[in-house]
């Protein structure tokens, strides 16, 4: 993704697609709590993305916000492989 062509809807679609997807793939036993706690950095990191896009914060804080926030999931999918997959297919 590039800062530059993310929308505030987009995001906000993203944020709700992982609250809901989370919430069933723990309810299911699909992933564990540790799984999903450690998600909802992820989803908790888009929310905010979304707030920087919304009060029309620069592209290119917008955009370090985005690479911290991919940095931060590929460390949370190292700890946790099934996870990725997982949200992957419900989609």
């Amino acid at each position: 993704m590039n800062a530059n062509n993310l929308t505030l809807e987009m995001v906000q679609q993203e944020v709700e697609f992982l609250q809901k997807t989370l919430e069933n793939l723990r309810f299911n036993g699909t992933i564990s709590n540790d799984s999903y706690l450690h998600a909802g950095a992820v989803e908790g990191g888009l929310s905010m993305l979304a707030n920087l896009i919304e009060l029309g914060i620069s592209s290119d804080e917008v955009g370090d916000h985005l690479r911290q926030l991919h940095e931060r999931a590929g460390r949370i999918d190292e700890a946790h492989p099934a996870l990725g997959p997982s949200v992957a297919a419900s989609r």
